[in-house]
């Protein structure tokens, strides 16, 4: 599979199959993480991977009580350890975050297994049950696992409905 048929084939997958990832798999889908590039090269992202069903149940409750939450093999809560601001006055962790997360995505979706990226929760609730420190920014949350559905079909806008050349003219 390359760039191109990962990208099409990628989507937010709601219902997993009971079984758990290879560990070869979820170390392969860690590395694409680490490889993401990252403003000034600060590799600001932390991730904790909950694989436990008993912390799974209680990050389902930290997530809006989305039911597919435990049934995914594994959850990653996605964090940034850096507060700086790049001169275009974005943080770098929601960026970095999202960088590493989509390589996670891309390489997941290539080895057979769907994603589905969470900001529907509750970052208190998330670090009281993974013991992250204050100062440490919970920035996304995503689900892993073999998909139990299948991709929907999602209307895109037409590349010219989002895209101009040299100047605005929307």
């Amino acid at each position: 599979m390359d760039v191109k048929e990962a990208i099409a084939k990628r989507y937010s997958c709601r219902a997993y199959l009971p079984k758990p990832i290879e560990k070869e798999k979820l170390a392969q889908l860690l590395e694409a993480a680490r490889l993401a590039p990252s403003a000034k090269n600060l590799q600001d992202w932390r991730f904790v991977v909950v694989t436990d069903p008993t912390i799974k149940e209680k990050m389902m409750h930290a997530a809006n009580e989305q039911k597919f939450i435990p049934q995914a093999p594994a959850i990653i809560a996605a964090c940034s350890n850096s507060d700086h601001v790049m001169t275009c006055g974005q943080k770098v962790a929601a960026i970095d975050i999202a960088i590493a997360l989509e390589h996670i995505a891309l390489r997941a979706t290539e080895l057979g297994l769907a994603t589905c990226w969470l900001g529907s929760f509750y970052p208190d609730k998330v670090r009281k049950v993974l013991s992250i420190p204050e100062d440490i920014e919970i920035v996304d949350l995503m689900t892993i696992g073999y998909p139990a559905d299948e991709k929907p079909q999602m209307k895109r806008l037409d590349q010219a409905d989002i895209v101009c050349y040299d100047k605005w003219s929307f």
